[in-house]
């Protein structure tokens, strides 16, 4: 009897579980079984494997063999035990050495020719089997994505043959260099896709967003069509800072196990998705008989921007209110569940009629009463409570907007103040204003007996909840840390008030 063992990964969420690929070689019936918990892919594997091997000019073995993928409680999916499979029915057969296999770990399709494929969720695996302390060997597709890791403990293969001499110690794989050693002299600070600089007038909403971006608050956004919304939701990634080395990481790490390409040029920018309303809640939040990322979590630490929220179905729109709040999304099927993180920046836009020109003072409404309520009635209560700012975003002069002269500022110029606001967020609490907790608010947002009597009789009026009662106080943090104030002043709150412009039912909303 020979056994083998050789290890691995697989996928649950954006976490990679050790799994052990026991091969066992017995007398009996010829034949290869695979035990498990191993879905339709794993076990198709036997005929890619049988079939590398012999091209590989390896000798199948005539026996019983039993692939045994432990723990056999946690479900298995992909094509990524392939290569580990192979390796253990070699080691197993003695046909290579086994002593070297202690210190590696395998993932990778194979091939009829032997030779590898490129699979997903090779990043998250990566990361995991460093802190596990081995080596990964992988195919060469998956070269790019390990080499976002700074000191990649991986190898990567193009054949099954390469894989075996190097165990055998007759030829080294290559290794793996980080992408920070071999990237271009480009100031990621400076790459931006738009420029705020674009957007003609609109005062007050690039104001908005600026603080939003200080304080990574969720904005909300009411006019007219063509008065600039959209364009100012694309140009709010322009004023973020670069994602931090962790935060690029988790972000990539998402997009590996999401069969989606990862922007190797631009993978510390941060994300920025725009579904379109006719998506379903799985596309927004994730799901599937195999739970797979929504686009939610393709936007974490990123901006997610949702035009003509009203569009959208109430379904969708209310499987976005525990993930604003707790910055993840549990996937949970009969048999397996999967966690993925979705901290993300919620920016929409909408108009304050069907038509579009309720309170316009140069197009006339043309909605009844009834079509106005259905209309609103779409976003409930409870998720509009959960945007930090709301604000009406006007017409434009068209001589504003024809006027050259008027060059706001650059999106570097608003970016230097919003990372200066950050830093000294990060420094109070270790965290960014929006994510304050309760306690933390009583704690950083405090006022004058003054301040708090005017907040209170405020909030009595406009018979606000107890959590716009706390985003005010965020929000004003946020505007007395692009003010460089170390404590938050009458006219900070006043400008946070503003900003909560659907809790006073105006005119035009």
């Amino acid at each position: 009897m020979s056994l083998a063992t050789v290890y691995s990964r697989a996928l649950q969420g954006v976490k990679t579980p050790l799994v052990i690929v026991e091969v066992n070689l017995t007398n009996g019936l010829p034949g290869l079984s695979i035990v498990g918990l191993a879905e339709t892919a794993i076990k198709e594997s036997k005929d890619r494997v049988r079939a590398a091997l012999i091209n590989s000019r390896f000798q199948f073995p005539i026996k019983r063999i039993i692939v045994n993928l432990a723990p056999a409680s946690l479900p298995k999916e992909g094509t990524c035990f392939d290569l580990p499979i192979a390796i253990g029915i070699l080691a197993a057969s003695a046909q290579i050495e086994s002593g070297l296999l202690d210190k590696y770990e395998f993932l990778g399709e194979l091939a009829l020719s032997g030779h590898l494929r490129g699979v997903k969720g090779v990043l998250p695996a990566a990361l995991q089997i460093e802190q596990d302390n081995r080596y990964l060997i992988c195919p060469v597709a998956n070269r790019h994505e390990v080499s976002l890791i700074d000191q990649p403990l991986a190898y990567v293969a193009n054949s099954l043959a390469a894989v075996c001499a190097h165990l055998n110690q007759v030829t080294s794989l290559e290794t793996v260099t980080p992408i920070s050693q071999i990237e271009t002299s480009v100031d990621i600070k400076d790459i931006t896709i738009k420029d705020i600089a674009d957007v003609r007038g609109q005062t007050q909403a690039k104001r908005v967003l600026e603080i939003a971006a200080a304080g990574e608050h969720s904005l909300l956004m009411v006019g007219p069509p063509g008065t600039g919304k959209t364009m100012l939701a694309s140009r709010l990634p322009g004023l973020l800072p670069p994602l931090t080395q962790r935060e690029a990481l988790e972000t990539a790490a998402v997009v590996s196990i999401s069969h989606q390409d990862i922007d190797y040029n631009r993978w510390r920018k941060r994300p920025f998705r725009a579904p379109h309303h006719t998506a379903s809640a799985v596309a927004l939040v994730g799901g599937g008989s195999i739970p797979k990322p929504g686009e939610i979590s393709l936007a974490h630490h990123g901006v997610m921007f949702l035009d003509e929220l009203p569009e959208y179905s109430r379904q969708v729109l209310e499987v976005l209110r525990e993930p604003l709040e707790s910055g993840q999304i549990i996937i949970s099927r009969a048999q397996r569940q999967a966690l993925f993180p979705a901290r993300f920046q919620l920016i929409a836009a909408m108009n304050p009629c069907p038509c579009g020109y309720l309170g316009d003072d140069q197009r006339h409404c043309r909605c009844t009463p009834d079509q106005i309520y259905r209309y609103r009635n779409k976003i409930s209560g409870p998720l509009l409570d959960r945007f930090d700012l709301h604000i009406n975003v006007p017409r434009i002069p068209y001589s504003v907007l024809l006027d050259h002269t008027l060059q706001g500022e650059t999106s570097k110029i608003v970016r230097k103040r919003v990372i200066g606001a950050r830093d000294r967020q990060l420094q109070r609490s270790q965290t960014l204003n929006t994510r304050l907790s309760s306690r933390e608010v009583e704690q950083f947002c405090i006022l004058s007996i003054e301040d708090q009597k005017f907040l209170t009789k405020t909030m009595d009026k406009l018979a606000l909840s107890a959590r716009a009662y706390h985003k005010i106080l965020k929000t004003a943090l946020t505007i007395a840390d692009l003010e460089s104030s170390s404590q938050i002043a009458r006219h900070h709150l006043v400008e946070a008030l503003a900003y909560r412009q659907l809790d006073k039912n105006i005119d035009v909303i």
